[in-house]
C-alpha cells in the first residue's frame, strides 16, 4: 500500500513538472509574438519615414538641380557675365544655397558703335580731336558729315559718309532747322547700315574726346537687351532750364541701347516733324525719347563742358566715376599749360594708356610734418596746399572756369564750387605730368610731375614750409583696371620718405581697412 501510494505521488510530481514546462513554453512564445509584431511594426515605421523623407529630399534635390540648370542655361547667354549660382548641398536640412555675384554684361569695344556728327567747314581742325581717341581695327564707327570732305589713306579716322538729304522735311525754317534735323538723325542712319554684333550706338560731335575703355566700362553696367538712353546734363543750370534736365547734352556724348536704337528709327522722321520748333539735335532725340517713354539715364562720366576758361578745377577733383568723354576742347584753354589743345589731349591719353579706369582720379592725403595738403587727380596733375584742408573742401572744384553764361555767377551751376583762393598763402602750387612709365618688374607705373616753366611764387608770409621747394613729383600707382567692378570709392595716398628735399614721393593705390584721409589738427 505504501509502494502504491509513493509511486501514485511520484506520477503526480512529473505531471505538475510536465504542466509547468508546457505553462512556460507557452508563456516564452505568446512573448516571442508580443516581440515579433512590435519589431515588425517598429520596421513598419521606420521603413515609412525613410521613404517619405527620401522623397521629401529628391523632390527637393530635384528643384535646387532645376533651379542650377536654369541658371546655367540662362548664362550660357555670350552677352551675359556669370549670373547668380545655385549651390546644392548634401546636407538633407540645408536649403539651395545662392551665391550672389555682381551683375553686369561683358560689353567691349567691338559691340559699340560711334556715330559723329561733323561739320565740312571745321572738318579740317576738328579731325584731329578725332585721332586722338580713334583706334583703327578697334573702335568702330562712322563720321556723318553734312557734304563730302578729303579722306586721305591712313590718317587713322573712322568712315566718312554724307548725311541722308533731309529736304524732304517740309520745315518752315530751311536754313536754322537743316542742321539740328541732320545731326538728329545720326543714330537711326547708323543703325541702319546694319551693323552686325552691335549692342550699343553711342553719339558725338566731332570735337568730342571719348575714352573708349571707359566708354565700355560704363555700358557694361547696363543690360543692351532693354531700353536704356544714357548720358549726362549741362555743368550749367541756364543751359538745362532752356532746354530740359532730362536731356543728354550730345557734344559729352550719349548712349542709346540697340533695341531702342531700332524703336527709335521707326518713329524718328515722324517724331521730329513734330518738334520742329526745339532748337537743337539733342532737344529733338529727347523729345522722341520722351514719346517713347525712355527717361534719360545719367552718368557723370560723359562731359559737356558749357563752360570757358581754365579746367583744372573740373579735372582736378573729378568725381569717383570713370572719365568717359571731353567736350568744347576748342573753347576752353588747353589742359596743359606748355602744349597746345591736340598736344595735351595726346599727352593725356599716354596716362590712359597706362591705366584708363584710374585717369583724372581724385586722392587725397596730406604731409603731417610739413602740415600741407596734397590732392592727386592721377595721370593729370598734383596739388599742393599750405595748411589743413578737409576733404570735403578738396573734392569741391575750384573755380577756375567761367559760366557758359558769362553774367551768370557761381550759383549758376549745376554741382557745388569753391572760389580761387585769393590769399596768397593759400595758393595751391600745381604740377602737371610729364612723364609716366610702367615697371613690369613691379606691376606699377611710376610717373613724374613738374611745374609748368612759367611759374611764379605769390609772396606768402607764413611761417609755415612753403612747397616751392619742391621741383618734381613723383607718383607710385599700380593699375587697377577691375576698379569700377567695385562700389565707388576714391583712392587713398600716402607720402613716402624721400631722398631729396626737392623730390617727394606717393603712392596711390586702394585704401586699407581703416584707412582714412584725415590729420590730427593742432
Amino acid at each position: 500500500m505504501m509502494n502504491k501510494n509513493k509511486f501514485e505521488s511520484e506520477d503526480d510530481l512529473d505531471d505538475k513538472k510536465l504542466t509547468k514546462a508546457k505553462s512556460a513554453f507557452l508563456f516564452k512564445r505568446a512573448i516571442f509574438r508580443k516581440i515579433l509584431s512590435w519589431l515588425f511594426l517598429t520596421l513598419l515605421i521606420i521603413y515609412i519615414l525613410y521613404t517619405s523623407h527620401l522623397l521629401f529630399y529628391t523632390d527637393r534635390r530635384h528643384n535646387c538641380l532645376v533651379a542650377e540648370e536654369h541658371l546655367k542655361a540662362f548664362s550660357n547667354d555670350s552677352s551675359l557675365q556669370p549670373v547668380d549660382e545655385v549651390k546644392c548641398s548634401d546636407n538633407d536640412d540645408a536649403e539651395p544655397v545662392i551665391i550672389r555675384k555682381s551683375p553686369g554684361y561683358d560689353t567691349e569695344l567691338k559691340h559699340i558703335v560711334f556715330g559723329i556728327a561733323a561739320s565740312s567747314n571745321l572738318w579740317e581742325k576738328r579731325k584731329e580731336y578725332i585721332k586722338v581717341w580713334w583706334r583703327p581695327n578697334v573702335t568702330r564707327g562712322i563720321v556723318w558729315v553734312d557734304k563730302q570732305v578729303k579722306a586721305r589713306p591712313g590718317e587713322g579716322l573712322p568712315g566718312i559718309r554724307v548725311s541722308e538729304d533731309i529736304d524732304k522735311f517740309n520745315f518752315t525754317n530751311r536754313i536754322e532747322q537743316k542742321l539740328p534735323m541732320r545731326i538728329s538723325r545720326v543714330v537711326s542712319e547708323t543703325f541702319r547700315l546694319g551693323l552686325k554684333d552691335v549692342r550699343w550706338f553711342v553719339m558725338g560731335d566731332d570735337d568730342t574726346v571719348f575714352l573708349p575703355e571707359n566708354v565700355a566700362r560704363v555700358l557694361s553696367k547696363y543690360d543692351h537687351r532693354q531700353f536704356y538712353y544714357i548720358g549726362s546734363i549741362s555743368e550749367s543750370h541756364i543751359q538745362n532750364i532752356f532746354f530740359s534736365y532730362s536731356m543728354a547734352f550730345g557734344g559729352g556724348g550719349f548712349a542709346i541701347s540697340y533695341p531702342l536704337a531700332k524703336e527709335l528709327q521707326r518713329m524718328q522722321d515722324r517724331c521730329i516733324k513734330r518738334y520742329e520748333g526745339l532748337f537743337t539735335s539733342d532737344d529733338k532725340i529727347q523729345a522722341c525719347m520722351a514719346e517713347l517713354g525712355v527717361p534719360l539715364t545719367k552718368e557723370m562720366g560723359f562731359h559737356q563742358y558749357d563752360v570757358y576758361g581754365d579746367l583744372l578745377g573740373l579735372l582736378g577733383a573729378h568725381p569717383v566715376t570713370p572719365l568717359v568723354s571731353l567736350h568744347h576742347l576748342d573753347v576752353v584753354q588747353p589742359i596743359f599749360p606748355d602744349k597746345d589743345r591736340v598736344q595735351s589731349l595726346r599727352h593725356l591719353f599716354n596716362s590712359a594708356k597706362q591705366d584708363s579706369a584710374s585717369v583724372m582720379q581724385q586722392s587725397i592725403c596730406y604731409d603731417k610734418n610739413k602740415y600741407w595738403s596734397i590732392t592727386v587727380s592721377w595721370g593729370y596733375v598734383v596739388q599742393i596746399v599750405r595748411g589743413i584742408m578737409s576733404p570735403r573742401e578738396l573734392e569741391t572744384p575750384t573755380r577756375t572756369f567761367l559760366n557758359w553764361y558769362k553774367r551768370a555767377d557761381y550759383t549758376a551751376y549745376t554741382f557745388n564750387t569753391r572760389p580761387v583762393m585769393k590769399n596768397p598763402c593759400q595758393k595751391p602750387f600745381v604740377y602737371y605730368i610729364t612723364t609716366l612709365n610702367y615697371d613690369r618688374s613691379r606691376n606699377q607705373t611710376i610717373g613724374v610731375y613738374r611745374r609748368p616753366s612759367k611759374t611764379t611764387d605769390p609772396l606768402c608770409r607764413w611761417r609755415m614750409q612753403s612747397p616751392d621747394t619742391i621741383s618734381s613729383i613723383v607718383v607710385l600707382k599700380q593699375p587697377d583696371t577691375r576698379r569700377w567692378e567695385k562700389s565707388p570709392r576714391r583712392d587713398c595716398c600716402r607720402v613716402l620718405p624721400s631722398v631729396k628735399n626737392s623730390t617727394m614721393h606717393i603712392w596711390v593705390g586702394g585704401c586699407r581697412e581703416g584707412e582714412v584721409s584725415e590729420v590730427a589738427r593742432h
